[in-house]
């Protein structure tokens, strides 16, 4: 968790909602927990499931807005984030594609407690919590996937208490870098991360020069690679270890 600036803010535009339209056969292709559906369950899925485009610096979900849609990221990076009573934002995590988010919210039915904002211009995809609900009462493999999630973002939080506690800055980058490429929360990424040094130094709380720093370190230490308009990992162990 890292306090930093928030990137600079959307212009106003219409709701999200009424921007959203019906998912693409391609998109629905893309997507994880699809593929454990009966024929049923799926086509009640890809006729919920909308999507939108999200300009940088747009809020998708606001703190104490009840939750509406369970969802996931087609394409694009967002971060989840708070304010602190000082009012300046904690940023919890980034938000890649095939990243799936607020199941916790949904299942509870509450109010989110995060907000959620692009950081680029993304397409993101929303189930109805009707239709999450529905797909839990009759679907195990969605269940499993659910149960895996929750375990799986519980040990990413953790992870991230212990490096918002790291004064190394070359071991925030290269953790956080990490976490990004988990493959069970964000099978989207593959081996190539399409993030520039600025969105990252959102995400960890530096500067776009130190950012660059830390990746030119761990570069030379045969960790990542940076290439074109993003970054490759080439050793995730050790980049999960660097700083312990």
């Amino acid at each position: 968790m890292t306090l930093n600036p928030p990137p600079t803010a959307a212009p106003a535009r219409t709701r999200v909602i009424s921007r959203a339209r019906p998912i693409l056969a391609a998109e629905a292709e893309s997507i994880a927990w699809m593929r454990g559906l009966e024929p049923l369950e799926r086509e009640r899925a890809i006729g919920d499931l909308q999507v939108v485009q999200v300009a940088p610096g747009e809020l998708l979900c606001r703190v104490g807005r009840p939750a509406t849609y369970w969802f996931g990221v087609l394409d694009g990076l967002l971060k989840m984030s708070n304010d602190t009573a000082l009012g300046m934002p904690i940023t919890f995590t980034g938000l890649p594609p095939g990243g799936w988010f607020g199941e916790g919210t949904v299942l509870k039915r509450e109010a989110y407690r995060y907000n959620i904002q692009a950081l680029r211009t993304s397409v993101v995809t929303g189930l109805s919590v009707a239709t999450f609900h529905w797909l839990l009462d009759r679907s195990i493999p969605f269940n499993r996937f659910i149960s895996q999630q929750l375990n799986e973002r519980l040990g990413q939080f953790i992870g991230a208490r212990e490096i918002d506690r790291m004064t190394d800055p070359d071991g925030r980058v290269a953790r956080s870098l990490a976490a990004l490429f988990h493959p069970v929360l964000y099978p989207g990424v593959g081996g190539l991360l399409r993030i520039t040094q600025q969105e990252l130094g959102y995400l960890v709380g530096l500067s776009r020069q130190r950012v660059n720093e830390a990746l030119q370190a761990l570069q030379a230490a045969g960790l990542i690679a940076v290439e074109y308009g993003g970054l490759r990992v080439l050793d995730l162990e050790r980049l999960r270890a660097w700083g312990r």
